[in-house]
């Protein structure tokens, strides 16, 4: 069973609803994103090419102080899971950045992952765009209204071909269009059992109504 479970996926995707819900049924302690506290997000979604290197560097530094301090065992919870990957950092670095900035941000960047603590399980929440794109007009966070519906395609494919090729640790492939764990509790008992028996390298889950 493993301690330490990063859950990553597009905007959208369900990483905190899945995250508190594993929580609750596993004893872990819980590891949030701090998304909403980054000052240029807002401003990011109006004018992605002005604010874009202040944003990727914000959210950085802040992923970054945030899993260094995490414990790697804990007396009283049984697991750590946190709502998102370090790594994966760099997708937006590589879809938002420009060449001269994006230079400067791997160094910092590549330097930072080498003090990090690896996840024993990542898992990747896999979604269309549309359903990105309900999800997040549903959910009507006032700094994501600005988000165009062309740049939640661009992320969602940049994602998929990053987690395509991902080997750092063991990874779960889960498509969310064939399950609800939020309101089907067969659903997230089936996938708490996926994740109780880790795969070595990737597996994609398979719906047991498939």
């Amino acid at each position: 069973m493993p301690y330490y479970i990063a859950i990553e996926g597009v905007i959208g995707a369900g990483k905190t609803s899945l995250a508190r819900l594993l929580a609750e049924r596993m004893n872990a302690n819980l590891v949030f994103e701090a998304s909403e506290e980054n000052p240029y997000l807002e401003d990011f979604y109006r004018d992605p090419q002005r604010f874009a290197f202040q944003l990727q560097l914000f959210f950085l530094i802040t992923r970054y102080r945030q899993l260094l301090g995490i414990p790697q065992q804990d007396l009283f919870h049984s697991h750590l899971i946190a709502d998102y990957l370090f790594a994966k950092d760099k997708i937006f670095a590589y879809l938002n950045l420009e060449r001269r900035d994006l230079i400067l941000y791997e160094k910092v960047a590549t330097l930072m992952e080498k003090e990090l603590p690896k996840p024993d399980l990542a898992i990747y929440l896999q979604s269309s765009t549309e359903r990105l794109i309900e999800h997040i007009r549903r959910r009507n966070r006032k700094y994501e209204r600005n988000i165009s519906p062309d740049y939640i395609r661009q992320l969602n494919e940049a994602y998929n071909t990053y987690f395509f090729h991902y080997r750092e640790t063991p990874l779960l492939v889960v498509n969310t269009s064939e399950i609800d764990f939020v309101r089907n509790t067969e659903d997230l008992e089936d996938l708490i059992r996926q994740i109780e028996n880790p795969p070595v390298g990737v597996k994609y889950y398979v719906s047991r109504k498939s």
